[in-house]
């Protein structure tokens, strides 16, 4: 099985176990982890998921040696877009979900590639002090897919992501750091516990609101100010009214003054 899931509460890691192609990916891992990360979705007692490859590498991106077979005449059409009522399943499995529940990437050495968008299709990154990212399959011709040419510049801009894109470069940690490509680097061999931390510590609060400002961001791109504003408030209105007033309630009572999260 190179797909599983190991529980801790509402907290989800959902480990891609590749190691011996250093996590690239295949049909029947990408399928796995597509399907690990809808039921993630749908299940009402998981809150936040953590994505890791196991062995010391988060993804080289698709399989190469597998998809020097594609030679009939339509190799890429089991993945072109379904219809709108299906769950669309990328090359590189769950990158075309729009989930409903956040998502962190632990990053420990290469995400390249298809392995570079599976971790920006991530909320946030932890990188490790060895990890890096980058375009490494504009050596072979082979296009990003897996919406790398999307995310890449809404995260960095357009001409760092060109430059990223077009050179096909090696992005080390540090400089992902800088340049707004992850958002935490830690010492090796920890990503996944500072990831497993981060999601325990987001799962504690009341996750309907939380997820409404996740929405409420995500839905904003090309937007004017003016729709964006309306958005959030008819997407964050129900929420302040169900909850928020208990949680302004609770507040006046005494509780989580100075910033104290600790019993929240």
């Amino acid at each position: 099985m190179t797909v599983r899931i190991e529980k801790s509460g509402a907290v989800w890691t959902v480990i891609h176990s590749r190691p011996e192609v250093r996590n690239a990916m295949d049909p029947e891992s990408a399928d796995a982890l597509h399907d690990a990360f809808i039921t993630f979705n749908h299940d009402e007692s998981a809150a936040v998921a953590v994505l890791w490859g196991e062995g010391g590498a988060f993804c080289a991106g698709w399989d190469l040696k597998y998809a020097a077979t594609l030679d009939d005449n339509n190799p890429l059409g089991e993945l072109d877009f379904p219809r709108h009522d299906e769950p669309p399943r990328g090359p590189l499995g769950p990158s075309r979900l729009e989930l409903d529940k956040p998502v962190i990437g632990a990053i420990a050495g290469p995400a390249v590639a298809g392995g570079l968008e599976l971790a920006l299709w991530c909320d946030f990154r932890v990188m490790e002090q060895s990890a890096y990212l980058g375009v490494y399959c504009r050596r072979w011709g082979i296009p990003l897919l897996d919406g790398g040419t999307v995310r890449l510049p809404r995260l960095v801009g357009q001409g760092r992501a060109l430059e990223i894109i077009l050179t096909g470069r090696k992005v080390p940690a540090r400089e992902c750091e800088r340049i707004g490509l992850c958002e935490y680097v830690v010492e090796d061999k920890t990503s996944r516990e500072r990831a497993e931390q981060m999601a325990e510590n987001i799962a504690r609060f009341p996750q309907s609101c939380l997820r409404a400002d996740r929405r409420s961001t995500l839905a904003q791109h090309g937007l004017s100010v003016r729709d964006a504003l309306v958005q959030e408030w008819q997407n964050g209105k129900k929420e302040l009214l169900t909850g928020g007033l208990t949680g302004a309630a609770e507040f006046r009572d005494g509780k989580g003054r100075h910033g104290d999260f600790s019993d929240a």
